[in-house]
């Protein structure tokens, strides 16, 4: 027993950890200035390890179970130490216990929008939030870049930090990733689960933790994006527009009355997406002209020659912007004749044909 040992008369025996707590990932074990015993005994329970360090150095790393510390089982302190032929005396190290448990519904989102660039809308700023759980897996890694020698250092204190480098990291892996925007606002659900894989090696190999799950509950983008993202998704939702004219005009001939006199404005309509989807727009535009004016004119029910996006939005019942983002996406195709916009018509027989 050394002089100091002998003096207060207390050594010790038996380490272990009792935690009643669910937020405290790491517990440096207080030896009020006592000596370890030789051959004390280390407890070390389920969802812990214990890390031993010994003149400012990383020592031996013990799982669960129990352990008497006896030299053979503690190579890398007896190394520090100087133990050549082992050791009968007491010694002094400092003992950390870290909870190696799964910390779960841990919060992050991003404090500013994050610029990231986009095959269809250019630069877009993005915002986003959610969860993710964790758990410590390399404990020397972590005490060493996070916890620090902090005698009991709690999620709390980690939860700022963890957040920014999430967010950082998250950042990293978008960009690395080249989501299009779309996916990112309406397929989170499945982007969390991809990005996993590019968030993990970057927090492991810099602060010794895992990130078992990362989910994405919200992503925001500028409005100007969301409505795009919202005029592609309806014209998804009509899908092809001829067949969807073709289905309109079946089911107003078959009501009769009042329904079926929307029928030639919907066939006017259905063959100008047919005729300029096949072979484009033809004629001149002299006689185009008259032609728009003349469906501005034209009453109810009459044989339209074109038709304006209000009239073909009415016909078949979809908003002006569903069609207006139709012909910008290409699917239907209209040309300017003056200030406006005119969709043309021409052979019926074909169309219902085709």
């Amino acid at each position: 027993m050394s002089i100091l040992g002998f003096i207060k008369g207390e050594l010790l025996e038996i380490i272990e950890w009792t935690d009643d707590s669910r937020d405290t990932l790491s517990y440096r074990y207080p030896d009020d200035d006592k000596e370890i015993k030789n051959g004390a005994q280390l407890i070390v329970r389920e969802s812990q390890q214990v890390q031993f360090v010994a003149a400012g150095q990383y020592a031996d790393l013990f799982g669960p179970g129990k352990h008497t510390l006896k030299t053979e089982n503690i190579p890398v302190l007896s190394t520090i130490l100087g133990w050549k032929y082992g050791f009968d005396s007491p010694f002094k190290c400092d003992v950390y216990f870290l909870n190696t448990r799964l910390f779960t519904g841990n919060k992050w989102g991003t404090a500013n929008p994050v610029m990231m660039r986009d095959a269809d809308f250019g630069v877009v700023r993005l915002r986003a939030f959610g969860t993710y759980d964790f758990r410590i897996v390399d404990p020397p890694r972590f005490l060493r870049e996070v916890a620090g020698t902090d005698q009991n250092f709690r999620l709390d204190e980690f939860a700022d930090t963890m957040r920014s480098r999430i967010v950082s990291v998250f950042t990293e892996a978008l960009a690395t990733a080249k989501v299009p925007a779309l996916d990112v606002a309406s397929r989170y659900s499945e982007l969390g689960d991809a990005l996993l894989p590019v968030i993990n090696p970057a927090m492991t190999s810099k602060y010794g933790i895992e990130i078992t799950s990362f989910v994405l509950e919200n992503v925001s983008v500028p409005p100007d994006v969301e409505k795009a993202i919202d005029a592609r998704s309806s014209m998804s939702a009509v899908g092809n527009l001829n067949d969807y004219v073709k289905f309109q005009m079946g089911s107003a001939m078959g009501q009769g009355g009042d329904a079926s006199a929307a029928v030639p404005a919907q066939m006017a309509v259905g063959f100008g997406i047919a005729q300029e989807m096949m072979r484009g727009m033809q004629g001149a535009p002299q006689a185009a002209a008259p032609a728009a004016a003349a469906a501005d004119a034209a009453p109810a029910g009459a044989g339209l020659e074109v038709l304006t996006p209000e009239q073909a939005a009415g016909a078949l019942g979809v908003s002006v912007e569903d069609v207006m983002a139709a012909i910008a996406a290409g699917d239907l195709k209209a040309r300017k004749i003056g200030n406006a916009t005119r969709i043309a018509k021409s052979a019926l027989e074909e169309f219902l044909r085709g």
